[in-house]
């Protein structure tokens, strides 16, 4: 039995998240329907991680067992010509019988990105949130450099979550300007459900100057989600890559 690996892309518009729910369509549900197609028998995938309704990835990983013997360039390419215009195959391999997508994972990468200029583009409302207010992007970096580090990350965790721990170990916050765009890169051990999301919402708050930088790690010491930002739009958020 081989275990497979792919590195996948899609834009999340259209789904209603990554995993399986009755009655709508997610991301899982359309791979696994592509691959039981070409493989010839039903297939479960492992991710590396669930991404919401309307968030993008242009580098989610996920593997499966199999027992066929078409080579993964070959998978790669009957995948790619099946699958809808909304999700692709970037690469296939054989990995190792040890490897899982998910617990294998030593940190993921994902970036937020914003549309600063006065008038919204049509071309970008579904993979930028426009953000109508002038920013002080200083503040904001000033912000971001309080989540590097292990930290409690309750406060930007979805109410009802349920996890072993809320602990976090960021090792990159970062805002970048190009042009009229401003993407905000976070790296970490792992992320909590729309834990990027509600630190987005919070870094646009101490941008318009409604919070101040050092309110950030204030915000982390209370362990209440009620302390932070609102939750920013999924369409802006993108798992970039999972390293290993």
């Amino acid at each position: 039995m081989r275990n497979v690996k792919l590195v996948i892309a899609y834009d999340g518009t259209g789904f209603m998240g990554w995993q399986i729910q009755s009655g709508v369509r997610t991301v899982q549900e359309t791979m696994e329907k592509a691959l039981g197609e070409i493989l010839g028998h039903p297939v479960r995938v492992r991710a590396s991680g669930r991404t919401d309704a309307g968030v993008h990835a242009v580098g989610q990983v996920i593997n499966f067992p199999t027992s066929s013997n078409i080579p993964p360039d070959g998978l790669l390419r009957g995948l790619n010509s099946i699958l809808p215009g909304d999700v692709s195959v970037i690469t296939a391999s054989d990995a190792g019988p040890e490897f899982h997508s998910r617990y294998a994972a030593r940190s993921k990468t994902y970036l937020y990105l914003m549309e600063t200029a006065p008038i919204r583009s049509p071309f970008l409302d579904r993979y930028a949130l426009h953000v109508r207010w002038p920013l002080d992007v200083p503040a904001m970096r000033e912000a971001a450099g309080y989540l590097l580090g292990e930290h409690d990350f309750t406060s930007f965790m979805a109410a009802g979550s349920a996890v072993k721990t809320t602990v976090r170990t960021i090792t990159t916050a970062e805002l970048a300007t190009q042009g009229s765009k401003l993407v905000f890169w976070i790296q970490g051990s792992g992320f909590l459900r729309y834990m990027v999301r509600n630190i987005v919402g919070t870094l646009l708050l101490v941008g318009r100057g409604k919070l101040s930088p050092q309110d950030m790690p204030r915000i982390m010491l209370l362990k209440d989600r009620g302390c932070a930002g609102p939750t920013a739009p999924p369409q802006g958020l993108y798992l970039v890559g999972v390293e290993y």
